[in-house]
């Protein structure tokens, strides 16, 4: 730490609000503790959980810092007591309780994983939040295997992008709902079977079409609110149905009876809250299972766009705009 200048740029959140209220500042630079190692930022995805938190809707952690950024790649400067597998001067890409948005941040060292070979950092920053959620909500809670049918709501998001090829390396059948033709041939491009336009397509009767009948196995939702009910609807005898997100709100009326007829699963989870023991299983399953086929080119980060870090608010502007196809990466 003696060899690092005391204090670093960072952008925070001034007050609750629009993109406006991200606000470049000056702050400490932290210093691990227990375990933790600190990161020089050289990149850093936005999400959108930011965008929740940034409006007051999603608050940080207890212990978190309360900057906004949820997963970063660049550089070991420092590591705290108990670190053994990282020094300074390693590349690393985590997964972060916040803090991103800034020059340095601090995360638990299980937390972190080797830059992919071939990969930039700015290509690295993408991968963390989106795959440790694809990981633990497509393949640990939904258990989709190969062979089955599996659908993602908002197959151009950088969720979306990710499951899509996850889905696909490991054998399933992949249908997306998207809200243009444009992203729809991008979904295609990644290896979705079928691309169903919501604006202008019945998901449910797309995806019965699609499999004779029988509906999917899993489905991956990140919408919510009347979505439901069609979930249930285009899932198949004994499916599954993933809750990640509510952009089309948290609540809704379902009748449970085809659940219970048809053995339905409806799971949901969250990664921020999770304890460190579960991030860190999920950070070993992804380095065992998928950074090798990162690394031999079959699946990866879709970078739409850059921004500086001093012009975050752009970012979230563009992510709250739905423009995108993939993630958007702040650059430090």
């Amino acid at each position: 730490m003696q060899d690092l200048p005391t204090d670093m740029l960072a952008v925070e959140i001034a007050r609750p609000g629009g993109p406006e209220a991200l606000t470049p500042a000056r702050r400490p630079i932290p210093t691990p503790e227990q375990g933790q190692i600190l990161i020089k930022v050289e990149a850093a995805g936005v999400n959108r959980p930011d965008v929740l938190q940034r409006a007051g809707a999603y608050p940080p952690p207890p212990g978190a810092s309360d900057l906004p950024g949820l997963e970063c790649a660049g550089q070991v400067v420092a590591v705290g007591p108990g670190v053994d597998r990282w020094k300074p001067g390693d590349r690393v890409c985590a997964l972060l309780p916040g803090g991103g948005y800034a020059e340095y941040a601090l995360t638990h060292a299980d937390h972190a994983l080797p830059i992919p070979a071939g990969l930039t950092a700015v290509e690295a920053a993408a991968l963390p939040e989106t795959f440790f959620t694809v990981w633990t909500n497509v393949f640990d809670r939904a258990r989709l295997r190969d062979g089955e049918t599996f659908l993602v709501h908002g197959g151009s998001s950088g969720i979306g992008s990710t499951a899509i090829q996850l889905a696909r390396a490991f054998g399933a059948r992949v249908f997306a709902t998207v809200g243009s033709e444009e992203k729809a041939a991008f979904c295609r491009a990644l290896g979705a079977e079928l691309a169903i336009n919501y604006k202008t397509e019945d998901f449910v009767e797309a995806v019965r079409g699609a499999t004779g009948g029988r509906g999917v196995d899993v489905i991956l939702d990140m919408v919510g609110g009347e979505y439901l009910a069609r979930d249930v609807a285009a899932l198949a005898d004994d499916g599954r149905l993933v809750m990640i997100a509510f952009l089309g709100g948290s609540k809704a009326t379902l009748n449970f009876a085809p659940v219970m007829v048809r053995r339905l699963t409806i799971t949901g989870s969250t990664l921020r809250p999770q304890s460190i023991e579960a991030k860190a299983a999920i950070a070993r399953a992804l380095e065992a299972h998928v950074w090798p086929l990162i690394e031999a080119g079959r699946v990866g980060p879709r970078v739409h766009a850059t921004f500086p870090l001093a012009e975050a608010a752009r970012a979230h502007e563009l992510m709250e705009s739905s423009a995108h196809m993939g993630k958007i990466v702040l650059t430090v």
